[in-house]
């Protein structure tokens, strides 16, 4: 028994035409038939029920199809596994992220060592990127909280705190922890709907007991930041923009 073989049979199978069956695969009708025949002296039981030209599968025939089509699928994810692997070394990638400023690092890391791969970045919502990942428009994405979807598969690369920016000149500010209802009267400057510190700084003053007073809304820490340091307002940022010294001028 060899693919040939099975080839032949899953393409009889699918029409239940002998003849129509030969002119697909383009080969001889004799040289199928026979072919056919070889398979079934194998197994031992006929495939097929015969009444004159016609033929249709019969209950053997139905079971082993179901093995056979097993077999191409495996062999159609090993064949995709390896175009993966190659696509590795060459080709454009589309990233997708919350913010852009994490991107340098992890991607120039990356091109050091698979110098033949481009990418093309934008910045995205939560909404629009796990779109973009159901549409196949976009490969990767990196963001600040899981994206669901049943085709979706994430991965955690780390996790930080997220602080309460305020003002230098604040009257909470050098403070290392309030509870959050003491700025349920202040203004908050926060994401669009749809991107995380949005949903976060939303969910988070509800369950203090309270619905922020969004006065700005941006899709970018550093000018949200900017705009706390300006005392326009507090806002949630994570930790890692204090680490990296990005924004010394907010408390």
């Amino acid at each position: 028994m060899d693919l040939l073989q099975l080839h032949y049979f899953r393409t009889v199978a699918r029409l239940e035409h002998v003849t129509r069956a030969a002119e697909e695969l383009r080969v001889a009708q004799p040289a199928l038939s026979k072919t056919i025949t070889r398979l079934e002296a194998e197994l031992g039981v006929p495939l097929f029920d015969r009444q004159g030209r016609r033929i249709s599968l019969n209950t053997c025939g139905q079971a082993f199809l179901r093995h056979v089509e097993r077999v191409f699928m495996a062999m159609e994810d090993g064949r995709q596994e390896l175009a993966d692997l190659a696509g590795l070394a060459r080709g454009t990638v589309t990233v997708a992220a919350t913010t852009l400023r994490l991107l340098p690092d992890l991607l120039g890391a990356f091109r050091d060592h698979h110098k033949g791969v481009n990418f093309r970045l934008s910045q995205a919502s939560t909404a629009e990127m796990q779109a973009g990942l159901v549409s196949g428009e976009i490969d990767l994405c990196l963001a600040s909280a899981p994206i669901a979807g049943p085709a979706i598969r994430s991965a955690v690369l780390f996790t930080e705190e997220i602080l309460l920016a305020v003002p230098p000149q604040h009257h909470l500010a050098g403070r290392g922890y309030i509870p959050l209802g003491e700025v349920a009267a202040e203004p908050f400057i926060s994401a669009k709907r749809g991107y995380w510190s949005r949903d976060l700084t939303d969910d988070a003053c509800r369950q203090a007991g309270f619905l922020p007073d969004i006065i700005c809304e941006g899709d970018e820490p550093g000018a949200l930041r900017s705009l706390v340091a300006a005392g326009l307002g507090v806002a949630f940022l994570p930790m890692s923009a204090q680490r990296a010294g990005a924004w010394p001028e907010v408390a």
